[in-house]
């Protein structure tokens, strides 16, 4: 693949994309309503200040969660195919589960595990 064919590709992806936003913006229906541009659209006034910072806590253990979510996206077609694979795939995963469970221990000394 040359590079014109590469250059071609980057200006359709830019048209296309520029071309999906301007077109979404012609046809779409906007509100002038006030309560669009509250925090909240459900009518409730917000009480105290609205923009407030979360504590790193819930972001660690979203990760974590991420983390072991994609491990067992990584682990199910695995085991589905577990027995026409050769021990080199065997050997693979357990260095997987080996730096997953490094992970883990890791999180777990950094009490990133514990809810406060």
């Amino acid at each position: 693949m040359g590079s014109e064919a590469i250059i071609v590709f980057l200006i359709s992806g830019i048209v296309l994309v520029a071309g999906a936003n301007f077109l979404s913006n012609l046809i779409s229906h906007k509100s002038d309503n006030p309560q669009k541009r509250e925090p909240y659209e459900c009518g409730v006034e917000t009480i105290g200040p609205t923009w407030i910072q979360f504590k790193v806590g819930y972001y660690l253990f979203a990760i974590l969660f991420l983390i072991f979510d994609v491990e067992v996206a990584f682990l199910v077609p695995w085991a589905v195919v577990f027995k026409e694979l050769s021990t080199v795939a065997l050997i693979e995963i357990l260095v997987f589960l080996f730096i997953l469970g490094l992970g883990l221990l890791y999180a777990w000394k950094k009490r990133a595990l514990q809810w406060e």
